[in-house]
């Protein structure tokens, strides 16, 4: 057979492993997490069979940093095993380049972190593989019952399939939903820190892939999490298997308004303080798909029950024009970049409106990448309160020239808390792509490939110019609604499917039908039970807050 690599090519014998071949062909370092194998991720131990073109996969990878923390979840898991071994172990939300980490039973204190870290540093040392082996379903479920897995015995349990690849290391089986590394050595640059009353398991820095990324103190991010994760337990949703039950017990709708509800409380206690401390400019930012526009929408309704009326402008109306649009490495126009928006011409109106002139605001065509002055000029009533919604609105640019004591700054986005099991936590990103995914299709003509093959230049941008400046916020607000994911399953996944097994974007469409295919399947009518006015009807359609 022939494999290829970059621009060599070699014959080797049927059933030559992915290391063996990546190793002659030159490709193989000690970098070298597993290969891309055409659409789909191939380990270094798997056998090859046929001719194919491998690619090999590091940390600088989106997929080879998904199998870093995977197999890096499985030596924790191993160590606190070894540990701690009647007790449950929950991996929840990411925090910056790690994950948040508890024992729901006990507490721990910085002398126990450190043991687990040693154990976890002994067990990287012996470099132990990790056994592939298929189980079928009944096996599977079976053993995770005798291990006292609940979580994993319902979820596989509502799954078609008749086998699962499980791992094994040390004597511990796991199913991880996804590629694993060779062996437990090739995880090593890692670190743990406390935080309350678990950890956070840190994984090597994005742009130094040698050492693992500095710990950053985020209080309001973390208060927004633990914020959904007490919601959790109000609706008694952790994981994905509490999503069948409530609609296997007609509960669903239900689940629905409750979470609307909380939403609406929580929307209503924000414009309750912007009223009461009189603030004259609110700044909602986010990231994409967080949701931004709906919210500011809103959140106007509940200023207004509150006696403070208020007019809604998208910074996206003054993109600099498209020729002069900042260019990115890659050579592609940057509109993530500070410098794609006019702040001079931004500064000017937002100034004249609050001094009470009339003002002409722009529109930014987006077909002729051209700014357009189509409507009438508009002017603030007196204490009419100002909303700017844009992804830089936690930017000190943007605030420049502004009176502090008049501005409230709001970051929303989207952090979900549902788990697919204890071990296996679903990533918020994935979630803002699937909203993403769906609204770009039904709304702005893209299709699901090219939303895939736009994510990585939109993450790279996030986490320069908006997750940076999240802490700047006087208030974070979640998005997430935990019964989302259904709801998104029924409107991308064909979508996903259609992506054909030769597309480059083919390996990230798998990985969401991957997380889908767990979800439960929702009847059309519940639709029926979204308000029009839900943050999620901004991506599935149906939002009324636009209209007369």
């Amino acid at each position: 057979m022939i494999i290829r690599c970059y621009d060599r090519k070699d014959e080797f014998d049927e059933g030559t492993p992915v290391r063996e071949c990546l190793r002659r062909l030159g490709a193989l370092d000690e970098d070298t997490l597993a290969a891309q194998r055409g659409g789909v991720v191939a380990e270094l131990n798997e056998p090859l069979i046929h001719d194919c073109r491998l690619v090999p996969l590091t940390l600088r990878d989106e997929e080879g940093r998904r199998i870093y923390e995977r197999s890096l979840r499985f030596v924790m898991l191993l160590a606190l095993k070894h540990l701690y071994p009647y007790e449950q172990v929950r991996i929840e939300y990411s925090v910056g380049y790690g994950v948040f980490v508890r024992l729901p039973y006990i507490d721990l204190h910085r002398q126990d972190i450190v043991k687990i870290e040693n154990e976890m540093r002994r067990i990287t040392e012996l470099d132990l593989p990790f056994e592939k082996r298929q189980w079928s379903r009944d096996d599977a479920i079976e053993y995770f019952r005798a291990e006292h897995q609940d979580d994993k015995v319902e979820l596989l349990s509502h799954r078609s399939m008749p086998w699962f690849n499980m791992y094994c290391c040390d004597g511990m089986w796991e199913y991880f939903y996804g590629a694993m590394t060779a062996s437990t050595g090739s995880v090593k640059v890692f670190t743990l820190f406390e935080l309350r009353g678990g950890f956070v398991l840190q994984l090597p820095n994005g742009s130094d892939l040698k050492k693992a990324a500095p710990y950053v103190y985020r209080p309001k991010h973390l208060s927004v999490f633990s914020e959904s994760a007490l919601w959790c337990e109000y609706l008694n949703v952790q994981n994905v298997s509490d999503l069948f039950e409530l609609r296997d017990e007609k509960r669903f709708r239900n689940f629905i308004r409750v979470n609307e509800a909380l939403h609406s409380a929580r929307i209503d206690k924000i414009a309750e303080t912007i009223a009461e401390k009189e603030k004259h400019i609110v700044l909602v930012a986010g990231p994409s798909s967080s949701g931004k526009t709906t919210f500011a929408g809103r959140l106007a309704v509940h200023l207004q029950s509150h006696g403070v009326l208020s007019r809604r402008i998208s910074m996206d109306n003054w993109f600099i024009e498209r020729d002069n649009m900042p260019v990115g490495p890659d050579g592609t126009r940057d509109y993530e970049a500070p410098d794609a928006v006019d702040l001079e011409l931004l500064h000017r109106n937002i100034n004249d409106l609050l001094e009470g002139e009339e003002v002409a605001l722009p529109t930014y065509n987006f077909t002729t990448g051209k700014r357009e002055y189509n409507d009438a000029p508009v002017s603030l009533q007196y204490g009419e309160v100002l909303i700017v919604e844009g992804i830089h609105g936690m930017n000190p640019k943007v605030a420049a020239g502004f009176p502090e004591d008049e501005i409230y700054r709001i970051f929303v986005s989207a952090l979900t808390c549902l788990n697919l099991d204890d071990h296996n936590r679903i990533r918020t990103t994935d979630v803002r792509l699937l909203r993403r995914l769906v609204r770009d299709y039904c709304t702005r003509g893209y299709s699901p490939a090219e939303t895939l093959a736009a994510w990585p230049a939109v993450r790279l941008g996030e986490e320069k110019w908006i997750f940076a400046y999240q802490e700047e916020a006087d208030v974070m607000f979640n998005t997430a609604l935990h019964y989302e994911l259904p709801i998104l399953k029924k409107f991308s996944y064909d979508l996903l499917k259609e992506i054909p097994a030769d597309s480059p974007e083919y390996l990230p469409s798998r990985r969401l039908i991957k997380t889908l295919n767990y979800m439960p399947d929702i009847d059309d009518s519940v639709l029926n039970e979204i308000p029009p006015l839900s943050l999620l009807r901004e991506f599935i359609g149906g939002c009324t807050l636009e209209e007369e």
